[in-house]
């Protein structure tokens, strides 16, 4: 496999809410995560920090492999964990009230990936061919579109896009969501916050990955795009290729 995980401020927010990572365990597998921070002063980093360096800090020690049943249960209780955490250090402390984060993250197997997530940061799979939303975002124009008051196109400007329904820490239990999904090589997985996704769809993002070059310089051009197109937040996104994608495109 082959993996790149990349973070900027873009151009308007003075510091990145945004945490996330790749890290590999005892076993060879793969973690993923992708966690955008929100809640004032600053109290957004500690979230999202906090989240990831838990989630890294369970995950790394272990040496076993899962089945899909055992990773799902798994990758649940561990950001049920973080969810009691993160909210009990916002209680803790007046300067972190309301803190909170979204989280993505995919537990990557050789055969199998199994993803979870609260909030609005996605995760895509990327064949040849195309680039698949796996997630579904947990955001109050989501589930306006859902229910059919608003078009696809009236929530890409709606002025409340970034109001969530669900986040990690902000509530003492949160619902999570979670998906499995069977890979081979020649495909890959995208994790990505809503820096990225408000600025390009699933077309822009499946032709610069599958453009010529490394996957850092792939991952960066990404990155470049969503800035030239505004850059108001934070951009982060962590792929993950198996081999023969990544040998046919460079």
């Amino acid at each position: 496999m082959d993996k790149v995980y990349v973070t900027d401020t873009g151009i308007v927010r003075e510091h990145n809410e945004d945490d996330g990572g790749i890290f590999t365990n005892e076993a060879g597998d793969y973690l993923a995560v992708v966690a955008d921070g929100m809640g004032g002063h600053q109290a957004g980093d500690v979230a999202s920090r906090m989240t990831v360096n838990l989630l890294r800090s369970v995950w790394e020690p272990i040496h076993q492999s899962f089945s899909v049943e055992e990773a799902e249960h798994w990758l649940k209780e561990q950001i049920r964990d973080v969810n009691r955490r993160v909210y009990e250090q916002a209680a803790s402390d007046q300067k972190m009230a309301g803190m909170g984060t979204t989280v993505v993250a995919a537990m990557c197997m050789r055969s199998f990936t199994v993803i979870a997530h609260v909030g609005d940061s996605r995760a895509y799979q990327l064949s040849e061919y195309e680039l698949n939303l796996i997630t579904e975002d947990h955001s109050l124009v989501n589930e306006l579109k859902k229910s059919g008051q608003l078009t696809e196109e009236e929530a890409n400007d709606h002025p409340r896009k970034n109001v969530l329904m669900r986040a990690v820490g902000t509530e003492e239990n949160v619902d999570i969501e979670t998906a499995s999904v069977q890979w081979q090589a020649g495909e890959g997985l995208l994790l990505c916050s809503d820096g990225l996704t408000n600025k390009l769809n699933a077309d822009n993002i499946q032709e610069h990955l599958q453009a010529p070059g490394s996957l850092h310089e792939r991952a960066v051009s990404l990155i470049h795009t969503a800035k030239e197109r505004g850059g108001e937040d934070n951009i982060t996104l962590a792929v993950i290729l198996q081999s023969s994608l990544e040998k046919e495109v460079e």
